[in-house]
């Protein structure tokens, strides 16, 4: 709620004293009111994408919107829950072989088993989050590694998923190319309202104040009421539900899963990238980062090798000496904020007789 208050946080109604200017609480900036409304015309835009982009564009796009989608739930996992992992990809494989599972062996309709399959994610990370909440920091990051080897290894030794040969999705042969680029457009916007509009949601909510205080000192914030060992379940629970529904998109868009590319180490990788060099604990710096990791893939990933090692000198180099990431030294210079989350304090000037 927006009120008038004085410089000491004082509602109207109560003695003010009168050297202190009014000033009034406010959630959301110029910034974010602009930004707000250009997210949402580019979700718009995403959903129409069959009648202004061409099939490559339209797959281009997808792989963006989930380099976007694991990024923010790594952000959401490590930037405010403070559980750094390297295994989201062990959710996105898990889907992904639910929804060729459901659709070549069931018959299910492709687009509506994309949706089931985020059932695998949810269940499998209930026994995965009570198995691995003991452990901290480096020790959870190892241990959420492992959990995707294993699944890999899993995936790659039941004939039921075809073992290592992987599965083909040949039931998508049944829709047109229009069909497909229609869904696929509807399903990029639906990834990003959920992750992004999602997550901005529910840091803007009261679990979201809990979560940042959370994040700011565990111990203080568990003594202030703060359930800490549940909100840390909720965010994983919701982090592996969304890396899922990315995976499960882009093994859509691919037309065919094995166990090396469905629990691919790379995603962690890129989702680390992002989120360090873009800015941790922002969607801001999730989108910047992401944009500047696809266009450099674009440009550059044919150099191979030589190429992964310069991102990771640069991300060493901005957690030494930038750790806000790049939309941590633009919002300190300029005080913008595209997702703002904080209250501010803005300076009300006194009417004159």
């Amino acid at each position: 709620m927006t009120y008038v208050a004085d410089a000491i946080g004082r509602r109207p109604g109560v003695s003010q004293p009168s050297a202190l200017p009014p000033v009034i609480v406010s959630r959301q900036t110029a910034s974010g009111r602009v930004a707000m409304v250009l997210f949402l015309l580019a979700v718009v835009a995403l959903a129409a994408m069959p009648w202004w982009a061409k099939t490559g564009t339209i797959r281009m796009v997808l792989e963006l919107c989930c380099y976007i989608a694991v990024a923010q739930m790594w952000n959401m996992l490590a930037g405010y829950a403070g559980l750094v992992s390297v295994g989201q990809q062990a959710f996105m494989g898990a889907a992904g072989y639910a929804l060729f599972v459901l659709a070549q062996t069931f018959g299910v309709n492709p687009f509506i088993a994309i949706f089931l399959a985020l059932l695998v994610p949810l269940v499998l990370a209930v026994p995965c989050y009570m198995l691995l909440h003991r452990l901290d920091g480096p020790y959870f990051a190892i241990g959420t590694w492992v959990v995707a080897e294993v699944f890999r290894l899993v995936a790659s030794n039941m004939g039921f998923l075809n073992a290592g040969a992987g599965m083909s999705l040949n039931v998508m042969k049944e829709y047109s190319l229009l069909e497909r680029n229609i869904a696929m457009s509807l399903l990029c916007a639906l990834l990003i309202l959920v992750t992004i509009g999602g997550s901005y949601w529910f840091l803007r909510s009261r679990y979201g104040l809990a979560l940042i205080a959370m994040r700011d000192n565990p111990v203080a914030a568990a003594s202030q009421g703060v359930n800490v060992p549940r909100l840390r379940f909720m965010i994983y629970i919701a982090a592996a539900v969304g890396c899922g529904l990315a995976g499960a998109i882009y093994s859509m868009a691919q037309l065919r899963i094995n166990p090396p590319s469905a629990f691919d180490p790379m995603w962690a990788n890129v989702a680390i990238f992002i989120v360090m060099v873009g800015g941790i604990a922002s969607i801001e710096g999730v989108l910047i980062g992401a944009t500047i990791y696809f266009i450099a893939d674009r440009w550059f990933g044919q150099y191979g090798a030589s190429y992964f090692v310069v991102l990771g000198v640069m991300t060493v180099f901005v957690a030494l000496y930038a750790r806000g990431g790049i939309w941590g030294a633009v919002s300190k210079r300029w005080d913008v904020h595209w997702f703002p989350i904080r209250r501010h304090l803005i300076y009300k000037p006194e009417d004159k007789a």
